[in-house]
């Protein structure tokens, strides 16, 4: 049994996710945002998220803090494309390199179906080799790159796009 549980995420998880997310920008490896974000400007982001169709969940331990979010957003805003999902995956520094993310993402893996995915997609910077290996590792490929489509400080970045077929 896991030392984590993982549930829904409530409002006022809200800041929690925030500090997670904000504690990868300054390392230009994880997030095209070059500058921290409020909470405040990430309500309308969290609202869109329902529970059942495009779940966003929290990631506990044992003491129940939260450590790390996974979040489901549809990949492009037309119906025929209503079965694929990007998929999203942030931990607390503290808690990386520990398995934990691969762990969660097996466990988003598993319960994508009951959402009606056939496909997930994960967008990684080229030079994020940690989370290229994350993904690879749970049978995503690469299906896209979008070479130098990000600026980090003057450097050009190259995204991938990697995607999962899930089984049916």
């Amino acid at each position: 049994m896991p030392d984590w549980t993982i549930r829904d995420a409530a409002f006022t998880d809200l800041e929690a996710i925030v500090n997670i997310y904000n504690s990868t920008v300054a390392s230009r490896m994880v997030t095209a945002d070059l500058e921290t974000i409020s909470v405040d400007s990430r309500v309308a982001w969290f609202t869109e998220h329902d529970p059942g169709l495009m779940p966003l969940w929290v990631a506990m331990d044992i003491n129940k803090e939260i450590f790390a979010w996974i979040s489901f957003q549809p990949f492009y805003g037309r119906a025929a494309y209503a079965a694929t999902a990007e998929i999203s995956l942030y931990l607390d520094e503290r808690f990386r390199g520990k398995g934990l993310g691969r762990e969660l993402l097996e466990y988003a893996l598993a319960n994508s179906p009951h959402f009606g995915f056939k496909n997930l997609l994960g967008y990684i910077f080229a030079h994020n080799d940690a989370s290229i290996r994350l993904f690879r590792a749970v049978g995503f490929d690469t299906w896209g790159t979008l070479p130098g489509i990000a600026n980090l400080d003057g450097v050009e970045r190259t995204l991938l796009i990697l995607g999962k077929r899930l089984a049916e």
